[in-house]
């Protein structure tokens, strides 16, 4: 682990400081990378898919491969450690118990002075696509969190796509999540070739209308180019963790959160800001001391600042707009005012692990910033909204004289006599 202690300038301003320290090298050449891999997907299919496919995974797949077998699935749930299956199946009672508190399906009617009725209705996207990542980790949780909101929002059709091992499949744990949802289209391809995959289709993957998940910034370049040509739930790039603490803080249990947040890799950004020096003194110590003794917690940064009180703390964390948000120190109080983090845990035992796996709130969020216009992945993601609009003869001959004037304002006169000629007895 890498640390860094930041001068206090103001919110913008150190947030801004703390947004460069994370952005990543090489973003031209990543991107010219991206587009052609989207371009060699789309003009050749299975083809590029399987090239890719060997390129980056090292893995070298026969055309009928791509898909995995329903055989392969099934046994991967059946061979589960019991103790894991119970776990993830509590997990996944969890994530659809709140999932389901979100659904929103009932239309809404509104009746208008002038006699005309707007309906708005949602209805599911017919197929949805769930990247579960692989490579230094797998995330059998990743499916949980993707293919159950989409499940309680009516999607029909769910497809996961995760990058294959040696053997051809993607980890049995990703299999045992997918059959444990209940989904039998589970494709071994990954990396930004499998969410174009998804976006445009190939002879063997069937187009999807939304995809959803976390995963690289290869991954999160491929959703953004792929953007308009499919929807996307969000930029849900490198793992993000901000802590506000206080002199009560437990410094040993925030440097495992900060440690257990360095695992999903050395681009995973974290924060600790604090009012004393000497909790962030005692933080860094116990951070780095923990992370030379844990094999799996990569060299990331951790970014420690000095705020003069517990407000800067607050203006920070809303203008950073983390991914994560720990308030180790202050209660429901001090979470009502945050307004941009993706997910705030609040209290000593909020850790953001659990929000990571089991206590029912999503772990794709918005990151790198995008909290500020986005939040939580949840059944919405995968739900569209409808307007259904009833205009009686009444309503038509009040509405037309006013569509026409702003038709006409806006140089289009023949929208205002499509209104009028019905406006007129």
């Amino acid at each position: 682990m890498r640390t860094t202690r930041l001068t206090w300038a103001d919110a913008e301003k150190t947030a801004r400081e703390l947004r460069n320290l994370a952005a990543q090298a090489g973003e031209e050449v990543l991107t010219s990378a991206v587009t052609e891999m989207g371009t060699e997907i789309f003009h050749e299919g299975d083809a590029a898919l399987l090239r890719l496919t060997e390129e980056h995974d090292g893995v070298i797949l026969a055309p009928d491969r791509i898909r995995v077998d329903q055989m392969e699935i099934d046994r991967a749930l059946s061979d589960l450690d019991p103790e894991l299956r119970a776990s993830m199946d509590l997990a996944a009672a969890n994530i659809r118990a709140v999932a389901e508190a979100q659904s929103t399906a009932a239309p809404t009617a509104v009746a208008l002075p002038q006699g005309q009725t707007v309906t708005i209705r949602e209805v599911p996207v017919g197929a949805a696509g769930v990247y579960a990542p692989g490579g230094r980790a797998t995330y059998p949780s990743s499916v949980l969190m993707c293919a159950i909101p989409a499940q309680v929002a009516g999607v029909e059709r769910i497809a996961v796509v995760s990058p294959p091992g040696r053997d051809g499949l993607p980890a049995a744990t990703v299999l045992a999540a997918a059959a444990l949802c209940g989904i039998e289209e589970v494709y071994a391809v990954g990396g930004a070739q499998a969410i174009f995959s998804l976006a445009f289709g190939t002879a063997t993957i069937s187009r999807v209308d939304v995809v959803a998940g976390p995963g690289n910034v290869w991954v999160q370049e491929a959703k953004r180019r792929a953007f308009g040509e499919v929807g996307i739930d969000s930029y849900a790039g490198p793992s993000e963790l901000m802590v506000i603490a206080g002199p009560e803080s437990n410094p040993e249990w925030i440097a495992l959160d900060l440690c257990a947040q360095a695992e999903h890799g050395d681009d995973s950004p974290l924060v600790v800001a604090a009012v004393e020096e000497q909790v962030l003194d005692a933080i860094e110590q116990a951070a780095l001391r923990r992370a030379r003794t844990r094999g799996t917690v990569t060299e990331a940064q951790l970014a420690l600042v000095a705020v003069p009180d517990v407000e800067a703390a607050i203006d920070l964390a809303n203008a950073y707009a983390p991914e994560h948000l720990e308030l180790a120190e202050g209660g429901v109080e001090v979470a009502d005012r945050i307004r941009t983090a993706g997910c705030v845990f609040v209290g000593p035992f909020g850790a953001t692990a659990f929000g990571d796996y089991v206590a029912g709130s999503n772990h794709v969020l918005p990151t790198t910033g995008a909290g500020r216009y986005a939040g939580p992945l949840g059944p919405g993601t995968f739900r569209r909204r409808i307007s259904t609009v009833e205009i009686s003869a009444d309503a038509a001959a009040k509405l037309g004289p006013h569509t026409d004037t702003i038709a006409r304002a806006e140089g289009l006169p023949v929208h205002g006599e499509s209104a009028m000629i019905r406006s007129r007895p």
